[in-house]
Order: C-alpha cells, then structure tokens, then sequence
C-alpha cells in the first residue's frame, strides 16, 4: 500500500504503470525502454540549503536523498549512505571536495575506490538495491547489466563485488578504454562478477545492453529460471539520484569558506558523455539550488555540443577515440529524461527516441531548444586543445587535471570569454589523473610510449603534488580473472550463460 505523500517514478516514454523508488531501482529500466523519472520534482528553500553548512557530506545525502526516495525510511538511509561513504572507502573525510586552483574552484568526484566519479552513485547504488530487495521482498537474484566507456565499469564491479543475491555483467568496448580503467576491471574479484570486452565500441555496448533490456521474451525466459534484470547504468534512476547530492554539497561547502554568499547563483561546467552527470545538475537546480547555466564540455565526440547548440541530434558522424575515453559516447542516454521534463509530453519523446532508433537522429525545433539553452551551454575540446589545456594549468598552478577535467577547464573558459558571465563557476573534476598517465604525461611533455602503466604512474607521481591512489598502485601486484571478449551480436548469449552458471 503507497502511502499519501510517496514519490512514485513513472517512464519518460509513458507506456509503463507508475512505481515506488524501490520498485524503480530494482527494475532499473521502463518496461516501454523508456527512463523512469520522479513525476514530482520536490523543491527546496533557502532555509533548507542554509542548514546543509554544517553538515557532513554522508549527512546532506540523507537530507537530500529522503526527498526523492519516500518508501525508505530515514534510518535506511542511514545505514545505506554510511555503508556508502563510511568505512575508509574515501580517502578524504569531505568524500566530495572543494579546491581553489588558482582563480578557479574545482569540485573533486574522484576519491573513492576506483577514483572517479562514479564512486559518488555506485558505493551508494548496491546498498540502495539491497535495501529494496528486502523491502519488496523480491526473490529473485538481480543480475545487473552495465555498458561502460571506462570508469563505470570497475565502479559497479567495485560496489556490486559480492552483494547477496545480486551478479553484475560488465561489458566494455575492447579497445576503447585506458590501460588503468581495463587494469581495474579484468582483475576484480568477487564471485557474482563477469568483464567482457565487446569488439565494438561504447555505443555498440550500450545499444547491446539496451536491446537485451527490450527483449521481452528474453527478459521473462530469465524470470522463469530466477533471475530478473537491471542496470548500474546511469538510465538506473538510483546510479542518478545520489549525484544530485554532490551539488548541493559543493554549494553549501562554497557559502561555508565564504567562496560565496548563500542565495548567490553559480555555474557549474560538467564534463559528460551520457549526460548523467549534468542532469543530476539540472535536478538540483529545478529543485531550487541557485544555479545560472550548466556548462556542457565535450570532447571530439561532440554530439551534446551540436544538439544543445542547434537543437538537432545526429549520431550519424564518425567515432573518434580519444584520450578521453569515458566521453566517447554519440548515444547520451539521459537527453530522454531532459526532454520529457521540459516537454511532459511523452508521446513527443517516444518519436523523438523512435527517430533515433531508426535514423540514427531527431530535431527539437526551434521552441524547445530555446528551452534547453536557458539551462544549458555547451563547447568541446580535441585531444590537442585538452592537452594543451592539461599543460598551461600545470605551468600555472601546478595542479595536474585528467583528460576529462581538462575538457571542462577549457569550456569553462569558452564560457566566460563568449558569455561574458563572470558568476562564480565550479568546475566538476570527474577522475584522478592516474588513471590517464600516458595521455596526462605526454601532455606536460614526458615520453610515455614503451613505458608501462606502471612505470607511467610512478613517473606522473614525481611531477604530482597528490600522491597515486592506492586503489591503482596495487594493481601491479593483481591477477587478471577476466579475459572474455565476445562479438556485439553475442552479448545476449554470455548473458544467459551467466544467468545459468
């Protein structure tokens, strides 16, 4: 029975039944291929974002989370956000801090187990999933399925390792990720987890992922045998929801060292491929966090950049790899929940991801890319410009910024040199340079080619004020458990298999 005031989550696509929070993370996605989305946006005074200050960051989830997830009690949020973000499993008390660099403020997402950030959702996933399996009292074993361009994967493996009626599946783009990011994920133990390198790319692994999830007859073959489906991916609104959190708490960290005054607007720029973590940026901001534009930087994949510029997505351009891998993605997945809570009209969004299914591309018009930009400004870099990019802050400050960093710090100076909006602007730093040595190191003029990850990672360390995460250091000693590859067409086959095993 739902109680009264019970946030319930419906499919941005409109051809699925309405469900509680619980219900929603398990299922993780719309039974129409459609995401699931809160129906209600809750909203937030200043009062509320006053008393975040003086906070811990584990403290502020549970304020902030509670809002969204109504079928959770307060002390299950408890237990899930300190099993999250307690037990040493960050290497800073502030798990999300602040840094002035320079004359720019930096929010770093990267200092969990596998320093990126997709620590910041996928510690906290697990136990928000574990906690709903009890709730519903499902039975079945939950096998999650996750397409990652790099840092997901070993994020998922990480928080999924060994959870109690769960198994995880990752699939990655053969060679499409950092020597580090293939590192942490083929030797992950755990005796529920599987890595599987797809000849493809990112996108050929998502689309796989995807049409498994579609698959009705496959999907309830598997329910007949015990085993349900669900995804670590961002599209899994409890991979989202805990990213809102990071926002607020790099606000309140800002009034509290008096960066800014509370009821000051800021600006965020976000490096994004899937548009996950931009989004979670646009709830905060719906829900009253004083937020001016969100700063979409992109790479040489600049699909985000075109579309949030002209109002036209065409995925239909050449791949490129880049030293960015975890933004190389022409398919970004959450665009469909931005457009169904600017539109509200579902029928509209199914065309439009029936267009792109089809075509490969769709146009907004005119109307509602207006929209769009009065949230939203985009630019991208190539490999030189980030590089470059990764140099000059270096020379300046002496801070060393992975690929993905260097993408933002560029568009946030685009930002302010074409806008003229001089607002406070944080830029989101989404992971640790170590997990990007050759790249990181050539751009500050050290020769990286013939070394090992290894010996590149010590070499960056000499040139680093911060010291190698020991998440990545202890890899040279590690054994790789998972050396299966498959085709892109395969991968419902090796799905099954693992239901079976």
């Amino acid at each position: 029975m739902r109680e009264a005031n019970a946030m319930e989550y419906m499919s941005t696509r409109g051809k699925s039944e309405s469900m509680e929070s619980a219900d929603a993370i398990l299922q993780g996605i719309a039974v129409d291929g459609g995401l699931l989305v809160p129906v209600e946006i809750p909203k937030v005074d200043s009062e509320f974002i006053d008393e975040l200050k003086d906070m811990t960051y584990q403290e502020r989830a549970v304020k902030i989370l509670g809002l969204f997830l109504t079928d959770y009690t307060e002390d299950e949020l408890k237990k899930c956000v300190s099993n999250a973000y307690g037990n040493g499993k960050f290497d800073t008390e502030e798990v999300a801090p602040v840094k002035e660099v320079g004359d720019r403020t930096v929010l770093e997402l990267w200092h969990g187990p596998t320093s990126a950030f997709k620590d910041m959702a996928l510690q906290l996933l697990p136990q928000l999933m574990q906690t709903a399996l009890q709730k519903t009292g499902e039975k079945k074993t939950i096998q999650i399925l996750v397409a990652t361009s790099g840092d997901t994967g070993k994020a998922a493996l990480a928080g999924f390792a060994d959870v109690p009626q769960t198994k995880i599946q990752v699939f990655y783009p053969e060679n499409g990720v950092s020597a580090m990011q293939k590192l942490q994920m083929v030797t992950q133990k755990g005796d529920n987890v599987q890595v599987i390198a797809v000849k493809g790319n990112f996108d050929d692994a998502q689309t796989g992922v995807k049409k498994i999830f579609k698959n009705d007859v496959f999907v309830k073959q598997l329910e007949t045998k015990g085993t349900k489906l669900s995804s670590a991916n961002s599209i899994n609104w409890g991979r989202l929801v805990p990213q809102i959190v990071y926002y607020f708490s790099a606000y309140a960290d800002m009034c509290k060292s008096g960066t800014i005054k509370s009821g000051d607007t800021i600006n965020f720029t976000v490096p994004t491929g899937n548009f996950g973590n931009i989004l979670a940026g646009f709830y905060a901001r719906q829900m009253g966090l004083p937020i001016g534009h969100l700063v979409c930087a992109s790479n040489q994949n600049n699909v985000l950049t075109d579309f949030l510029q002209t109002g036209y997505y065409d995925r239909n351009r050449p791949f490129a790899k880049t030293i960015s891998p975890s933004m190389d993605i022409l398919i970004s997945s959450n665009l469909e929940r931005l457009l169904y809570h600017l539109t509200g009209d579902t029928m509209r969004v199914n065309g439009w991801m029936e267009m792109l299914a089809a075509d490969g591309l769709y146009d907004v018009g005119v109307g509602m890319l207006q929209r769009v930009q009065n949230y939203f400004w985009a630019d991208w870099s190539d490999d030189e410009k980030t590089k470059e990019t990764i140099r000059e802050v270096y020379d300046k400050t002496h801070y060393v910024l992975d690929p993905h960093t260097a993408v933002a710090w560029a568009a946030a100076d685009a930002y302010r040199r074409k806008t003229d909006d001089m607002r406070p602007m944080l830029i989101v730093s989404t992971a640790s340079p170590y997990k990007f040595n050759d790249s990181v190191l050539e751009a500050l003029g050290e020769a990286a080619e013939g070394k090992n990850p290894f010996e590149l990672l010590d070499a960056l360390e000499a040139k680093n004020e911060v010291k190698a995460p020991k998440g990545l250091t202890m890899l040279k000693d590690a054994k790789v458990l998972h050396e299966t590859c498959c085709e892109k067409d395969g991968m419902e086959n090796v799905v099954f298999d693992f239901a079976k095993g």
